[in-house]
C-alpha cells in the first residue's frame, strides 16, 4: 500500500527543476544569470525526458501493471501527470524568458528576428548564410522515393509542409551541429540571430521548386535510457568497444517528445506525430527558444557588469599551502570546501606524488573528469616516473562515457593500469590512495569526496573533499582497493561504510539509534536525493518517535514532512542558487558524540544497493566544525532555501535574510585576504624570537 508520507519521485524532480525556473524568474538574480538559468532548466527537462521518461515508456512496454513503491501508480499513469505537469512548466519558462529577453534588449543585449535586422546588418546575415551555412546544409524531402530520415535526439530541425500542384510534401533540414548557435552581429553592443532562425528564413529558397504552406524550428527527444550493466555481459568482450556500440544506439533509441518552436496546423501535427510515433500530449509548442545554451557564451557590454555575477575565484583554504602537502596532510586532516575553496591543494598533492621517489603507488576511482583535467597529466606522469598508478574508471557515467573512453586510452597510454568495475554495478565513490614509503614503514594519504575529480565542476558544485594520513582509514582504502581489483564487492570495513555491503545497513541501523533517543535524538542529512523507501520508512519512525529530522535535499525527495502523527518532526528544505549543491554530508546524534561522514552517495536505492560508493567517517575535531558550520549555514538560509509544504510543493522562506552561498562565499574571500597579515605576523613573530635568543 502507498504510503501517505511518501511522494511520486517524477514529480518530485518536476519541482526540482521548477525552482530552478524560479531562479529564472527571481529579480534580485542578474539578467544574464537568469537566461542561464533558463537554459539550466531546459537542459534538465531534456535529460528528464531521455532518461526518466524514457526509462517509464519501458517499463509500460514491459510490464504495464508495475507499480510505484511509493504511490501505487502505472507507467501510464505517472506519465500522464508528468506530461500534465510538463505543460504549465513550458508555458511559465515562456513568460519569463520574453521578461527577460525585453530587459536585456534595454541593457545592449539584444536576439534579433531577422525581420529586425537593418541593410547593413541584413546583408552580412545573408553573406554569412551564402558562404558558412548554404553550402553544408541538407535538406531533404519525404515521399515515395525519399524514406523519412533518422532525426537526431536534441538536433534542432526545420520542418516544413510543401505544395507541388496538388501534391503536399514534407521537407526538413538538419540545423548542422558544426554551426554555432548564434550569430554575433559587428558593431556596438551585443547583437545576434540564432542560426536556426536564418534558416528558417531561408526555406523558401532550399525548397526553391515547392510553394512552402507551413514551416517551423522543431526538436524531439529520444530515450537515451540505456543500462549497458543490465545487459548481457561477455568477460572476454572489450569494455570500451562495448560502450561505442551503446553510444551508438542511443541515437536510435525511440521518441519521447516533440518540441516545436511555434503552433502549427493539425495535419502537420498529426503527421509528425504519426510518423515519430507519439501521442498529441508528447508535442510541447515553446515561444521561447528550443535551445537555449547559447546563454553561456554572451557576455555584459562594458560598463554592464551588474548583468551578471561579480567574478569570483575559488579561494586558499587557510592554513593550507600549495607546497608539502604529504608534511601538512600528516600533520593535521585537510578538507577542501568546493567551489569556496580551491582544488588546488589536492591536485598538488598529486603532482607531489608523482615526483615523489618515495611514492610507491597511487589508486583512485574516477566518474566524471573536465574536458581538460591536470589530474589526469599528473596521473600520466606517475606512471612514467615508474610509480604504480591504478585507475578505476566508470565508463557507465552517463553522457560523460565518450569522455572517459578518451581519457581511459590515454592513461593507459601511459602505463596506468585501468580497471572498468563491475558487471552491474557502478563504480561511483570518490576515492583516492597514495602509498608512500617513510623510513622503515608505509604509510598511506587518503582523500575522500562528495563530488567528482572535475576540475571545472568543482569551481561550481559545492563539495567537500578530505585529505587525512589517519591510518586506519587508509588501511580500509588500501583493503577497498584490493577489493574492487578482485572484484569483491562484500569486504570487511570498520570505518568506512561502503555500499552495497554496509552504507544502507549502517545508516538504518543510525537512524534507529537516534530513534531510540527518543525526543532527545538528532538526524540532520545533506544530500542531493532521497529516494530509498527503507531509509524513508526508518525517518519515518524515528520522527514519530519525537527525532528532530533535517533534511537539505536539493533535488528529489519522496518523503512528505509535516504530516501529523507520522512525520511532523521532519523538516525538508532545497537550496538552488548560484552554484550547484552537491555534497553529502550525514550527522547522526549531537555535539561532540556525533556520528558524522562525508559521502558519495544519495539516499537512492541505486546509490544503496546497486553502486559502488563511499562514506568516510570524520574524526578530526576541526573539520567536524568546519562542516557544522556549512550545515548551520545553510539551515539559516532564508533567501535561496525552499522548505518543502506536506502537500509535497514548496515556499520561499524570506526574500531577507541569509544566502548561505553568497555567506561562505564571503567568509572564504575575507579568510583568503588575511593569509598575508597572518603570514606577516608570523614572519615579525619569528625575528622577535631571533632578536630575543641572539
Amino acid at each position: 500500500m502507498p504510503a501517505p508520507y511518501m511522494q511520486n519521485r517524477e514529480l518530485s524532480w518536476l519541482r526540482f527543476n521548477e525552482r530552478v525556473l524560479a531562479e529564472a524568474a527571481d529579480e534580485s538574480v542578474p539578467l544574464l544569470e537568469r537566461l542561464k538559468f533558463l537554459s539550466i532548466f531546459t537542459s534538465n527537462l531534456d535529460e528528464f525526458f531521455m532518461i526518466r521518461v524514457g526509462s517509464l515508456f519501458d517499463l509500460q512496454s514491459v510490464n504495464a501493471e508495475a507499480l510505484d513503491s511509493k504511490t501505487g501508480m502505472t507507467p501510464k499513469e505517472q506519465l500522464d501527470k508528468l506530461y500534465a505537469s510538463v505543460h504549465p512548466l513550458i508555458k511559465k519558462r515562456d513568460e519569463v524568458y520574453f521578461t527577460v529577453e525585453q530587459r536585456l534588449r534595454k541593457e545592449g543585449i539584444v536576439n534579433l528576428s531577422t525581420a529586425e535586422l537593418c541593410i547593413e546588418e541584413f546583408r552580412f546575415v545573408k553573406q554569412y548564410y551564402e558562404q558558412e551555412i548554404a553550402p553544408i546544409l541538407s535538406p531533404q524531402i519525404v515521399d515515395s522515393h525519399h524514406p523519412f530520415p533518422h532525426l537526431q535526439s536534441k538536433v534542432l530541425h526545420i520542418g516544413a509542409v510543401l505544395k507541388e500542384e496538388e501534391k503536399t510534401l514534407f521537407g526538413v533540414i538538419p540545423v548542422p551541429s558544426s554551426l554555432p548557435d548564434i550569430i554575433q552581429i559587428p558593431g556596438t553592443g551585443v547583437r545576434y540571430v540564432r542560426v536556426e532562425d536564418i534558416i528558417l528564413d531561408h526555406v523558401e529558397q532550399v525548397f526553391s521548386m515547392y510553394r512552402i504552406a507551413e514551416k517551423t524550428i522543431f526538436c524531439i527527444t529520444r530515450n537515451a535510457d540505456i543500462h549497458p550493466d543490465d545487459e548481457a555481459f561477455d568477460v572476454n568482450q572489450d569494455f570500451r568497444s562495448k560502450m561505442q556500440r551503446l553510444l551508438q544506439e542511443r541515437r536510435r533509441l525511440a521518441a519521447v517528445r516533440l518540441e516545436l518552436n511555434s503552433p502549427v496546423s493539425a495535419e502537420f501535427e498529426n503527421y509528425l506525430c504519426e510518423t515519430l510515433e507519439l501521442n498529441p500530449e508528447q508535442v510541447f509548442v515553446s515561444r521561447a527558444p528550443l535551445k537555449l545554451s547559447y546563454a553561456f557564451s554572451l557576455t555584459a557590454p562594458d560598463g554592464a557588469e551588474n548583468l551578471c555575477y561579480k567574478p569570483f575565484s575559488p579561494c586558499r583554504t587557510p592554513g593550507v599551502s600549495y607546497d608539502g602537502l604529504f608534511r601538512q596532510i600528516a600533520k593535521q586532516d585537510i578538507l577542501l570546501s568546493y567551489p569556496f575553496e580551491s582544488m588546488t591543494p589536492f591536485l598538488r598533492l598529486i603532482k607531489e606524488a608523482a615526483a615523489d621517489k618515495n611514492v610507491i603507488s597511487i589508486k583512485i576511482t574516477i566518474y566524471r573528469l573536465a574536458r581538460k583535467a591536470k589530474l589526469v597529466d599528473y596521473l600520466c606522469r606517475a606512471a612514467e616516473n615508474g610509480k604504480d598508478v591504478t585507475v578505476f574508471i566508470e565508463l557507465r557515467a552517463r553522457f560523460d562515457e565518450q569522455n572517459n573512453i578518451d581519457w581511459s586510452e590515454r592513461l593507459e597510454d601511459a602505463g596506468c593500469r585501468i580497471i572498468y568495475g563491475f558487471e552491474e554495478y557502478k563504480i561511483h565513490s570518490k576515492v583516492c590512495l597514495i602509498t608512500r614509503k617513510e623510513k622503515s614503514s608505509i604509510r598511506y594519504y587518503t582523500q575522500i569526496g562528495t563530488g567528482n575529480y572535475n576540475e571545472r565542476t568543482a569551481a561550481q558544485y559545492t563539495d567537500v573533499s578530505l585529505m587525512t594520513a589517519n591510518q586506519q582509514i587508509g588501511l580500509e582504502a588500501n583493503e577497498f582497493f584490493r577489493n574492487m581489483a578482485l572484484g569483491n564487492l562484500y569486504g570487511n570495513y570498520s570505518h568506512l561504510l561502503v555500499s552495497p555491503v554496509s552504507l544502507k545497513e549502517t545508516v538504518l541501523r543510525l537512524i534507529d539509534e537516534e530513534t531510540a533517543k527518543g525526543p532527545s535524538g538528532r538526524i540532520l542529512v545533506k544530500i542531493n536525493s532521497m529516494t530509498d523507501v527503507d531509509v524513508i520508512e526508518h525517518l519515518q519512525k524515528a520522527s514519530a518517535a519525537g527525532v528532530q529530522v533535517n533534511l537539505i535535499v536539493r533535488g528529489i525527495c519522496c518523503i512528505l514532512p509535516g504530516i501529523p502523527g507520522l512525520t511532523e518532526n521532519i523538516t525538508v528544505r532545497s537550496i538552488v542558487g548560484r552554484f550547484l549543491e552537491h555534497s553529502r554530508i550525514y550527522v547522526f546524534g549531537d555535539g561532540a558524540e556525533a556520528k558524522m561522514y562525508i559521502a558519495s552517495a544519495d539516499f537512492m536505492t541505486r546509490n544503496t544497493e546497486r553502486r559502488v560508493e563511499v562514506a568516510c567517517p570524520i574524526y578530526s575535531p576541526a573539520v567536524r566544525e568546519k562542516l557544522m558550520h556549512i550545515l548551520e549555514t545553510e539551515l539559516a538560509d532564508t533567501v535561496k532555501a525552499r522548505m518543502m509544504k506536506p502537500d509535497g510543493t514548496y515556499e520561499r522562506i524570506s526574500a531577507d535574510g541569509i544566502d548561505s552561498q553568497q555567506v561562505l562565499l564571503e567568509e572564504a574571500e575575507a579568510a583568503e585576504r588575511a593569509i598575508p597579515e597572518q603570514v606577516e605576523g608570523f614572519v615579525r613573530s619569528l625575528l622577535t624570537k631571533f632578536r630575543d635568543w641572539r
